[in-house]
């Protein structure tokens, strides 16, 4: 039955299959365009196709009709969008049930059938394109970052057109439905990972590896995972994956709504595009475009959420203008971030939208935790009002964009006690190939320590407000936290033993050298000259 492939089809796809498709997309765009530029091609065919698979089971399941894979599913949308009884009613199904549309001609699997007969033309993917984004205000401009004409694809028509038809053949191999894990998510890691050299030096722009991810999200989270109706946060959102882990940590996720802006347009859309690909209803992604400092947002109710979930940029410049004294969201701190460095500003703005019974999670720089100045007068007040609950020192190189210490600071605001837990998990990782790598291992044994909330050796402490102030405010987790090893103390017969032996290993390989040395021969009675001289 229809249900029954469709229960099978969408649990077909692994990761490994997944990696597999786009090593072999990537290569056909290898060479035409930097890495960075593959994800606007991959991704956005890779979401069409599987709206263009939803669309088609979904005509099935309606129809009520039995069929053996999506080439049967196409035949039958064919032949029933033909009869004029039945193309209307089942319009009416797909725009209720799904909110977009794409013609039976224009389907990933009419395209791939087109590919083979070769009569493929991009006008019919970029009609294609239109549709949807046509067919919703929430598809609106969805695709505009997929330049079917651009002269990197090949400087004709018809060169583009061999190019675009190559991917659909690669890509069509996925089911991408129920894959287990973040689809766009896992994609945008592979890629950054396989071809970092230019992708990963933007990939902090829109994502945030899954291990930080899944840290942060279970911890504002904790004791909360059946709350239903909770509204989560993220006001610089990238590729919306800190937002999307709620999926994985609540037990009412169909009832959690997503607010998310994001400055760039291009990582919007992909947000866009991974809400809906995670099943996220309309109603309850409520994403905006826009820079998060310049301009509040929302304003609007609701203002407040359970959580927020922030991974900004690091120390990016921003206005800083004088007339953001009088913004709600910075001037009870009577100080404003420095223009060369953003962190405190946008650590503000999420702390403003945090309701009074919230949890935020932000992940900055080391700097904010003992830089001076207005950010020292600005962490002091947080610090006094008891805002700063816990600071986590994350491993180095665990982000693909940069290799800098970062830090998740854990922030509330209905605490009656101001001190602050510090947890030291910079040993907390794996050892990868470009990046170091946090296990469900290593995340649980740090929320561990957040729950319990005592010290552990070289480990974790709890600093009360008292030995903070003597600190002067400085947050370095080396003040509070002393993983210091002593080295172990060697014995004098052993330490005699091992010089020995080195002397024995420099007069071996010395020796082996002079013997090389002694079968030179110079070439002209001049180089002969200056090599016995060089050998005395």
């Amino acid at each position: 039955t229809c249900k029954r492939f469709s229960e099978n089809y969408f649990t077909l796809t692994t990761s490994q299959s997944l990696y597999q498709s786009l090593w072999n997309a990537a290569d056909i765009l290898r060479g035409k365009m930097d890495a960075n530029e593959y994800k606007s091609y991959l991704l956005g065919l890779i979401f069409y196709k599987y709206l263009s698979d939803k669309l088609l089971l979904a005509v099935c399941d309606n129809l009520d009709e039995s069929f053996d894979g999506l080439s049967q599913a196409q035949v039958l949308y064919e032949e029933n969008f033909a009869d004029p009884d039945v193309k209307e009613d089942l319009l009416d199904v797909l725009d209720d049930e799904l909110g977009y549309f794409i013609e039976p001609g224009l389907t990933f699997t009419a395209l791939v059938a087109k590919v083979h007969t070769s009569n493929f033309q991009l006008e019919d993917l970029a009609q294609g394109f239109r549709d949807i984004e046509q067919s919703n205000e929430i598809f609106e401009n969805l695709f505009e970052d997929i330049d079917l004409y651009s002269k990197k694809l090949g400087p004709t028509p018809q060169k583009q057109n061999q190019v675009i038809s190559a991917l659909i053949k690669e890509l069509n191999e996925l089911n991408l439905s129920n894959h287990d894990g973040d689809v766009l998510g896992d994609a945008y890691e592979y890629l950054i990972g396989q071809f970092a050299s230019d992708s990963g030096k933007k990939a902090g722009e829109f994502y945030t590896p899954q291990a930080v991810s899944h840290l942060m999200t279970q911890i504002v989270f904790l004791g909360r995972e059946h709350q239903k109706g909770m509204t989560l946060y993220d006001p610089t959102m990238g590729s919306g994956s800190l937002l999307l882990n709620a999926k994985r940590y609540s037990k009412e996720a169909s009832t959690v709504s997503y607010f998310g802006q994001e400055i760039n347009t291009s990582t919007y859309n992909l947000a866009r595009m991974n809400m809906m690909l995670h099943g996220v209803a309309i109603e309850n992604q409520k994403l905006h475009v826009g820079d998060t400092l310049d301009a509040d947002w929302p304003t609007t109710e609701p203002t407040d959420f359970d959580g927020v979930l922030m991974n900004p940029p690091y120390s990016q410049k921003w206005s800083g203008d004088a007339g953001f004294l009088q913004d709600a969201r910075f001037s009870s701190y009577g100080v404003l971030a420095p223009k060369s460095k953003a962190d405190f500003a946008f650590l503000l703005h999420g702390f403003y939208h945090l309701k009074h019974s919230g949890v935020m999670a932000i992940v900055l720089p080391h700097g904010v935790l003992f830089r001076g100045n207005a950010e020292q007068k600005i962490r002091q007040h947080l610090l006094e009002e008891g805002a700063i609950d816990t600071v986590i020192r994350l491993p180095d190189n665990i982000f693909y964009n940069t290799s800098i210490p970062t830090t998740v600071i854990i922030l509330k605001k209905n605490r009656t006690s101001k001190d602050v837990l510090f947890i030291d998990a910079s040993k907390e990782f794996d050892k990868g190939k470009n990046q170091n790598i946090m296990t469900d291992d290593h995340i649980a044994k740090i929320l561990k320590a957040y729950e319990d909330r005592q010290d552990v050796d070289k480990f974790a402490h709890l600093a009360s407000f008292e030995e903070i102030v003597e600190n002067d405010y400085n947050l370095n987790i080396p003040r509070y936290v002393d993983t210091f090893e002593e080295e172990p103390v060697v014995p004098l017969t052993e330490l005699a033993e091992k010089l020995a032996q080195t002397d024995k290993e420099i007069a071996e390989t010395k020796a082996q050298l002079e013997a090389m040395l002694g079968q030179l021969v110079g070439t002209t009675p001049e180089a002969q000259a200056e090599l016995t001289a060089f050998l005395e």
